[in-house]
């Protein structure tokens, strides 16, 4: 088995390092201090054609592979992960949604602008009351004529308040249950549509999140995503994309506490040597650095999967679990490692801790993941 990356890859991560170098790392802690979704940012993406790296060149994509997308979402998040994840929701859910299942002239009119960066995706499933359990979700979409009309409020949307393009799901028909519900993509500006207040969040803070309400959003009968009833395969669908991602994210996370440990241990100096050649801190840095190549190698293995056509659900919620405890692990032993300097805000792991504690929660929990995992396993 060749664990190598192609050269063509390579180079990718490579060019995105730099970008990332050049463009993410001097704004990352104040649009984390302010919560600031940085559109100029977005803008320099697009124009590097960043935002559609697995897409189809005929849809604006670069037509590259899945494990390349991952290694562009991991090297965006090293520098910060708020950026990281944002497009790998646009990307890895709501692109790859309309790409997997739309028709041609939703490809066309939807996926190419969304492809080239010049309109951002957003994956509305979550609801108050229905998380982990997608099937306790309440939005209905009704047929009326020619459109459909979609009544409900959502939470935690992922790029609700920048979105433009919003993959919508609700139920067509509640008694057909797993049969029962439907996706449609809906354009900002859509009347009835409305996105809330961004959450402040103990971190991502620069990734916008908020509720939706719909209340008698009309939707033209062509913007339902592939065939009524088939909502819940495409959200799984979507599920196992995304958390390729989220691994991806908490591998650059964890990439980042392992490169801040290394440099400060070797800076601070205590009992008249560098603290990196205490076994106590060495060891930190010899367990981080392990954990972050098996999440690494987790995570290439389910895209790689995801690029072969092969199944990679277990794969992707093995890669998911393990990388987002991973990176929570290290990034406290990151702040540990820089004792009262690494709780200060300002401090690059403070943000590394805050941001890295979502990735065990959102696309499923770790608790969902095992359930997954298990759910295969034991099939």
């Amino acid at each position: 088995m060749d664990f190598r990356l192609t050269e063509e890859q390579e180079l990718i991560r490579k060019n995105m390092r730099e970008f990332a170098e050049k463009y993410v790392d001097p704004i990352a802690a104040e649009i984390d201090e302010n919560s600031r979704h940085p559109a100029e940012l977005f803008k320099k993406l697009a124009e590097g054609d960043w935002m559609g790296i697995p897409i189809p060149q005929e849809y604006g994509g670069a037509g590259a592979d899945y494990l390349t997308h991952t290694l562009v979402v991991e090297e965006l998040s090293r520098s910060c992960s708020s950026t990281g994840f944002t497009v790998s929701i646009h990307v890895g859910i709501a692109c790859m949604l309309v790409n997997l299942f739309g028709s041609e002239d939703q490809k066309k009119k939807f996926l190419v602008p969304m492809a080239k960066g010049q309109h951002l995706g957003a994956f509305v499933l979550t609801e108050p009351g229905a998380g982990t359990d997608v099937m306790a979700a309440t939005t209905t979409a009704m047929a009326e004529g020619a459109d459909y009309v979609i009544n409900g409020t959502k939470t935690f949307t992922s790029n609700g308040p920048t979105g433009d393009t919003y993959m919508v799901f609700a139920w067509t028909d509640k008694a057909a249950g797993r049969k029962g519900l439907s996706a449609f993509i809906v354009p900002r500006g859509t009347v009835g549509m409305k996105a809330g207040e961004h959450f402040n969040k103990m971190g991502l803070r620069s990734s916008q999140t908020s509720e939706m309400v719909f209340k008698d959003c009309r939707v033209p009968k062509e913007n339902l995503l592939g065939k009524e009833g088939n909502g819940l395969a495409m959200a799984m669908t979507g599920f196992d994309h995304g958390r390729v991602g989220i691994a991806a994210q908490s591998v650059g996370i964890l990439q980042a506490a392992l490169d801040e440990s290394i440099r400060y241990s070797k800076e601070r100096v205590q009992f008249g040597t560098p603290i990196a050649r205490h076994q106590a801190i060495s060891w930190m840095i010899a367990d981080m650095a392990t954990d972050l190549s098996a999440a690494r190698y987790l995570t290439y293995a389910a895209a790689c999967l995801k690029d072969q056509k092969q199944p990679f659900s277990k794969e992707a919620s093995m890669a998911k679990l393990f990388a987002a405890e991973a990176a929570m692990k290290h990034t406290i032993k990151a702040v540990q490692i820089h004792g009262g300097y690494g709780y200060c805000k300002g401090a690059k792991v403070e943000r590394l801790m805050r941001d890295a504690k979502i990735t065990e929660i959102y696309e499923g929990t770790s608790e969902a993941q095992r359930m997954v995992i298990s759910g295969n396993v034991l099939r």
